[in-house]
């Protein structure tokens, strides 16, 4: 059944100071709701409804006030492990601008942006803010849109006529009777990821799709070069791959997914390989250590362990 709650400033004790009723908000909503670090400017009184409905697994929500920024860091990911998505919707006449895996947006009043609780989030707002947004769980809208991560951060004009018909709809649910009807809600719930799709473009046309599908496909390329280059570096990781490319950790992995075969399994192949080239035509007067320290493998045991599962017979044995 849909059902709506609201939890508001207003409902704080009148005997707090600013600052207590502002740090009193954040602990309740990081409790309940999200782990986010909220700030206000000090020149303005503290303002912070918020009004959510959900509608079976997706949320309805409505915020305003007088929130100027908001960070979402990998400690406030590690305290309650959320992975969702979120459609933001600016409602007021300023500018809401943020950075997510990399990208930067600057959306206006009527335009939205398509964020996610799963990755680093920084957001900075007027002293005044309105927006509203749609929560939708991970699983769902993946499985939807299997690439929905490379719509992450990118600006939803407030032409878009799926985003008009998306706040229409929301509007309709919001403002109506709550749906009891298990049918029904499932109904208003593909109904809304379906429009979430076609707004961010996520899903339309053929071309659209390709070009979606190309962009992924690049950015896979670009992940592959940057391991082929860096492969023997003892400190490479998937983390500093993504840094070095604008892209998040999960999404390199998602990347690497799609090939079958894992980031650490992709570099222990490379640095096997180099290893097995340098034993057997270039450098076979080097000592099997040097060989492997040069591949990139700290642990000479474990490189040959690695290479004799790899290759069935020893290092020595490959000269």
């Amino acid at each position: 059944m849909s059902r709506k709650t609201v939890f508001s400033s207003a409902r704080l004790s009148p005997h707090l100071d600013e600052r207590e009723r502002s740090s009193l908000w954040q602990d309740v909503r990081v409790a309940e709701i999200l782990s986010v670090e909220y700030g206000s400017p000090e020149n303005l009184p503290f303002e912070a409804p918020i009004e959510a409905m959900a509608v079976g697994s997706v949320v309805l929500g409505r915020m305003s006030g007088t929130i100027k920024h908001a960070t979402r860091k990998a400690s406030n990911i590690a305290n309650d492990d959320s992975d969702g998505y979120l459609l933001l919707i600016n409602k007021a006449d300023t500018v809401l601008s943020g950075v997510e895996v990399g990208r930067e947006y600057a959306v206006g009043q009527g335009e939205a942006v398509l964020v996610t609780a799963s990755e680093a989030l920084k957001m900075t707002c007027a002293g005044s803010n309105v927006w509203t947004n749609v929560a939708v769980p991970r699983a769902i809208l993946l499985r939807a849109f299997p690439q929905i991560d490379d719509r992450l951060g990118l600006k939803i004009g407030a032409d878009s006529e799926a985003l008009d018909l998306l706040k229409r709809y929301c509007l309709l649910l919001e403002s109506g009777s709550p749906l009891g009807s298990a049918d029904l809600i499932t109904h208003a719930t593909d109904t809304i990821v379906d429009l979430i799709g076609l707004a961010t473009g996520a899903k339309g046309r053929a071309a659209e799709l390709a070009g979606l599908r190309g962009l992924r496909a690049a950015r896979l390329e670009a992940v592959l070069a940057r391991i082929a280059e860096d492969f023997i570096d003892p400190g490479i990781s998937a983390q500093s791959v993504a840094q070095q490319l604008g892209l998040s950790v999960r999404y390199v992995h998602d990347l690497l997914q799609e090939t079958g075969m894992s980031f650490s399994e992709r570099v222990l192949e490379l640095r096997l390989q180099s290893a097995h080239r340098m034993l057997s035509h270039l450098h076979s007067d080097m000592r099997v250590s040097d060989i492997a320290l040069t591949s990139g493998f700290s642990d000479v045991s474990y490189f040959n362990r690695c290479f004799r599962r790899r290759f069935g017979y020893t290092p020595t044995s490959a000269r």
